[in-house]
């Protein structure tokens, strides 16, 4: 059972925190890769996503992970002509950084995504140079896009650029920075569930992924690695049972491709900031609760009972395919309009989304300009908007950055015009509330922008254990465009 290593960083860092930080990806007897005869691929229905975050970064925890993909391994002998000292020098510097992690005694991050990726090249070029080096990193992204999907099936790539697009189809979407994952069914937003995402070193990979089956009670089989023979109640090749406080995955988990899971065994506290190792991270309940809804909408069925039998032995695991495939969407956007509200996300893995650019793309996407704002409103945005970016400037830099000047109105606005509050009013608003140096989202109420955007949480499921409402069908949402 080939299990990718960097998956299980939880496991070496203290055993109080093994369950609420590990994650794993489905051995290859499980894998992802081949759709059932009669489903659907999840290219059928293609969703637009925006390119904003589409590049994807790669540090050493990712690539220590990817080289246990034996494919990943031939095809930088094949594709970018490493030899076999190059590829031993990478795995060396790349088991060295996971190591390094590890012995920080921390499940912390070490340092920001923007470091861990220059970390990431630096040592990369340093071993195969420059024009090789680029080639490295090109397909390592392809691989951590398509979750070790055949690279050539370019029926796997989303298309159009449409930023905030709301499925039309049924799926599964998560986005990262927004620490949100939403359940669709032919275009209706059932349910939302607050989550977990990878740490920087460990990054949610973005793009297009499948999900295919739900494994009950999974287990962990330690890989024949030096750092295991250092582990307590741990042997190589051992398995790790359900339940037990070394498995780090919960009592389910949801393959979605190489190297990420769905995966239940978090603690409350662990949503809604960094939790996993390349993972989505729930609660145990919620994980129960989500699997029995992708069931649900995959045309399947999980009952109580049947829930019941699989847990009443858990050192059985139990693989339940499902009757469709489920198309997983990633993606990374920190800037959603949300019927009436302007939702501006901390950019958590540095990839310099927050600017005035993007913002001015998700707002055309939604017939709106920033233009058609007042002064007051504009200035609200943009200083939002900077103190949410990577490398936040003076706010009075950031304010004047766009030119209120001959502003071009979109013709929705031009309508509304004689509807703006005057600038007294606006002058009359209290004073807003400065932008925490930790803050992880920042929302704006703006009347220009109701009706319009992405939908507001469904059934939100916070992980907290409180009475969560039933699920419904019916369920509207807002159109995207």
């Amino acid at each position: 059972m080939n299990i990718i290593r960097h998956t299980f960083l939880a496991l070496l860092i203290s055993s109080s925190l093994i369950a609420a930080a590990g994650c794993a990806v489905e051995p290859p007897s499980n894998s992802n890769s081949n759709t059932p005869a009669g489903s659907p691929s999840p290219s059928a229905s293609p969703t637009p996503v925006s390119k904003v975050g589409m590049e994807i970064p790669v540090t050493l925890p990712v690539l220590d992970a990817l080289f246990s993909d034996e494919a990943f391994k031939s095809n930088l002998k094949t594709k970018v002509a490493l030899t076999d000292e190059q590829i031993a020098q990478l795995k060396k510097v790349a088991a060295d950084e996971v190591a390094k992690l590890r012995e920080s005694s921390s499940d912390e991050t070490s340092g920001t995504a923007e470091q861990s990726r220059q970390r990431a090249a630096e040592a990369i070029r340093g071993i195969v140079g420059e024009q090789k080096a680029e080639a490295l990193l090109t397909l390592a992204r392809e691989y951590w896009v398509k979750g070790g999907e055949n690279l050539e099936d370019k029926a796997a790539e989303t298309v159009a650029v449409i930023p905030n697009a709301v499925p039309t189809d049924t799926r599964v979407v998560v986005n990262i920075p927004a620490y949100r994952m939403d359940v669709f069914q032919n275009g209706s937003l059932l349910k939302s569930y607050k989550i977990g995402i990878g740490y920087p070193e460990f990054p949610l990979p973005t793009g297009l992924r499948k999900a295919q089956s739900i494994i009950f009670n999974p287990t962990w089989t330690p890989p024949d690695e030096p750092w295991v023979a250092k582990m307590k109640n741990v042997s190589v090749g051992e398995k790790v049972a359900a339940g037990s406080k070394l498995n780090p995955l919960g009592p389910i988990k949801i393959p979605i491709g190489l190297p990420s899971l769905i995966h239940g065994g978090k603690s409350p506290a662990k949503l809604g900031t960094f939790a996993s190792h390349g993972c989505v991270g729930l609660t145990s309940p919620q994980v129960q609760d989500f699997s029995r809804l992708l069931a649900q909408v995959a045309g399947s069925e999980i009952t109580d009972a049947a829930l019941k039998s699989y847990f009443a032995d858990k050192t059985k695991t139990k693989v339940v395919k499902l009757d469709q495939t489920i198309p997983v969407e990633l993606r990374y956007e920190t800037i959603v309009v949300e019927d009436g509200k302007l939702n501006i996300f901390r950019d958590v893995y540095d990839q310099d989304t927050n600017t005035e650019e993007n913002l001015r793309a998700v707002l055309q996407a939604h017939g709106t300009s920033l233009d058609d704002f007042s002064e007051a409103e504009r200035a609200e945005i943009l200083d939002t908007l900077n103190a949410m970016s990577r490398h936040p400037k003076p706010a009075t830099v950031a304010s004047k950055s766009s030119p209120a000047a001959a502003p071009t109105v979109s013709p929705s606005a031009a309508a509304d015009k004689t509807d703006k509050k005057p600038a007294v009013a606006e002058a009359r608003k209290p004073a807003r509330k400065p932008i925490g140096k930790n803050q992880k989202a920042a929302v704006i109420e703006l009347a220009t922008l109701k009706g319009k955007g992405y939908p507001s949480a469904v059934n939100l499921d916070t992980g907290a254990g409180k009475p969560i409402p039933k699920t419904t069908a019916t369920a509207s949402v807002a159109s995207g465009r």
